[in-house]
């Protein structure tokens, strides 16, 4: 069955991963290495890399960066960890393969990772540091097969992807970082789901609204105006907006905070609003009725009560900004992904999502989000776990490797 794999494999991701003459080597190795992949899911999860605090985990991955022989090993001015693997064609625009370094836990949540029979338990454990895993396993096949790929493949393993990091990884790498001419394709590693092509890019805009009023006392100055009623009004208007139903499109009111005691009309409200979708015209067009709402629900709770020591203001802050688009499902990036995983016996599924894919697939740079590995589940939850039975997992590792090289081979 393995023997049966590789040749399809080799088959249907085109002339230059079928040529590769040490192919059989390279995956014979991710086979043999299980054991130590294990280990680096198990090492990197442990280390902890909660939002904008990346750094520990960021130099253990330099390190694994180096012993895994890739070139030009440095952290950036972000934090991205940055290693090149260079191919026969350096002139070529390279191959961008990335995974995240951050999870969406604070420093205060624990983090040890329970092994049970065949799955791994931890937060983080499956979004992503399995993919981080990864990287390294597809360098160390790439070195025991003596295969150079036909472009340099640039290896990142970025911060920055979850919550309001706001993808400032990758952000950087196509904004500010000299490599931003040098990327001509992008495959983020995210998760353990292989079957899934993320090629749609789902677009949020995010916002934290300061609702600021006089404040007193809950009895002494009770009719005056109140913040807290000013943010109730906005998420009532905001929810009885009926989203559009061509693109699906989303809102939330998230988070809220503020008050200073249970006998006090509060002179500061602080909530959150998450708006998303895959078309940047709905995505706009929810914007702008969100912050309609907002000033429609201080203009009403300043006309419905006394305002004689202030009136009600509110103050909406920009925290999240992530672009929408697609790579096209004709795209030589898509087409070769779907190739391999139909090869695999995988369901090619395409789909939209929120990933680092969006940053450059905004630019129109073909990017696509890929897992790798044996499956994950509960991402986000603290009983977070992946599926690492032996062979689902190799599996996984090599269909994924299978289609870096085979995406390193594709001519812009």
């Amino acid at each position: 069955m393995h023997r049966i794999f590789l040749i399809a494999a080799a088959f249907v991701a085109g002339p230059a991963l079928a040529q590769a003459p040490n192919l059989k080597a390279a995956h014979a190795k991710i086979a043999a290495d299980y054991d130590t992949t294990i280990a680096e899911v198990i090492e990197l999860t442990e280390i902890p890399a909660p939002p904008f605090r990346e750094t520990a985990r960021a130099q253990r991955m330099a390190e694994k960066f180096k012993a895994v022989g890739l070139a030009d090993v440095h952290i950036d001015a972000i934090g991205n960890v940055i290693g090149t693997r260079p191919g026969k064609d350096r002139a070529a625009k390279a191959l961008m393969v990335a995974a995240h370094l951050d999870t969406v836990f604070p420093p205060d949540v624990a983090i040890k990772v329970r092994r049970e029979g065949d799955t791994l338990h931890a937060p983080g454990i499956g979004d992503t540091t399995v993919t981080l895993a990864a990287l390294l396993a597809f360098n160390r096949a790439l070195t025991a097969g003596n295969i150079t790929p036909a472009r340099d493949i640039i290896f990142v393993a970025n911060v920055g992807e979850e919550g309001q990091g706001d993808l400032r990884g990758v952000r950087h790498l196509f904004s500010a970082s000299p490599l931003k001419a040098r990327i001509g394709d992008f495959i983020s590693f995210d998760g353990s789901n292989v079957a899934r092509i993320v090629n749609g890019a789902v677009g949020s805009r995010r916002y934290r609204v300061a609702f600021k009023g006089p404040g007193g006392h809950s009895y002494g100055a009770f009719g005056i105006v109140n913040p807290m009623a000013a943010m109730a009004g906005a998420v009532q208007g905001l929810y009885r907006i009926v989203p559009p139903t061509d693109v699906k499109t989303t809102f939330a009111a998230s988070t809220i905070a503020g008050g200073t005691s249970v006998n006090s009309i509060p002179n500061l409200i602080l909530a959150e609003f998450d708006m998303r979708s895959a078309s940047t015209a709905n995505l706009k067009a929810l914007e702008t009725q969100f912050l309609k709402i907002i000033e429609d629900a201080v203009a009403a709770e300043n006309a419905a009560r006394d305002t004689r020591y202030g009136k009600i203001s509110a103050v909406p802050e920009l925290i999240g900004d992530r672009p929408a688009g697609t790579t096209p499902s004709s795209d030589p990036l898509v087409q070769t992904a779907a190739r391999i995983l139909t090869a695999g016996g995988y369901d090619a599924e395409q789909m939209p999502s929120s990933t680092d894919s969006n940053i450059p697939i905004s630019l129109g740079i073909p990017a696509i989000t890929l897992g790798a590995g044996g499956g994950g589940f509960r991402a986000h939850a603290l009983d977070e776990y992946v599926n690492v039975e032996r062979t689902s997992f190799v599996k996984g590792i090599t269909t994924a490797f299978d289609i870096v090289v085979a995406a390193a081979a594709i001519k812009r």
